[in-house]
């Protein structure tokens, strides 16, 4: 498999571990790793499959390096990309913006061509909106939840079962673009 590229952002260490649990769990060495402060445009060229990491802030905020990142962000070309989010939030004392930033980055990706995968379930989270619902039905997240605030017991569980759920998902793509 070709290199998979994941980028994050982490102010206070929480994603930043998570990050790390991720790469534990995905089980390969075929993930580049890098923080989102530290990359340009070309560096998000360069993989057809990309994984992003960040957490929403306030009141719906990117993480610091994220926004700082936002705007060069915008003109990525995702065509023929496939992408994958997780994100922290806290479902509890920033119920109306759980996990903004898997929305806003989810949909540049998509408004540039990517497809995005690794859908979560709504279901079980204590919030009352987010960015992040895919389309009106809001019975899903673009990618994984996580409230490492409220909730940080569930977060291997979550972490392991959605890896699973991409690593299918990615299969599945890759496998009928070899047929096609």
């Amino acid at each position: 498999m070709e290199k998979i590229g994941l980028f994050y952002g982490s102010d206070t260490g929480v994603t930043d571990d998570i990050t790390k649990d991720f790469v534990d769990l995905w089980g390969s060495d075929d993930l580049e790793v890098m923080e989102v402060g530290d990359a340009n445009v070309e560096d998000f060229e360069k993989y057809k499959v990309l994984f992003l990491g960040l957490s929403t802030w306030y009141d719906g905020d990117l993480q610091s390096d994220w926004e700082t990142f936002f705007d060069e962000f915008n003109t990525i070309d995702f065509t023929g990309k496939i992408v994958a989010i997780y994100g922290l939030g806290d479902q509890i004392g920033y119920a109306e913006y759980f996990v903004d930033g898997i929305g806003i980055l989810a949909k540049v990706i998509i408004q540039n061509g990517g497809k995005v995968i690794g859908h979560w379930p709504t279901e079980g989270y204590r919030h009352t909106d987010s960015v992040a619902f895919v389309g009106d039905e809001e019975d899903y997240f673009y990618g994984l939840a996580l409230d490492n605030d409220n909730e940080s017991q569930l977060n291997d569980i979550r972490l392991t079962t959605w890896i699973e759920q991409i690593k299918k998902e990615l299969n599945t793509i890759l496998i009928s673009e070899q047929v096609l």
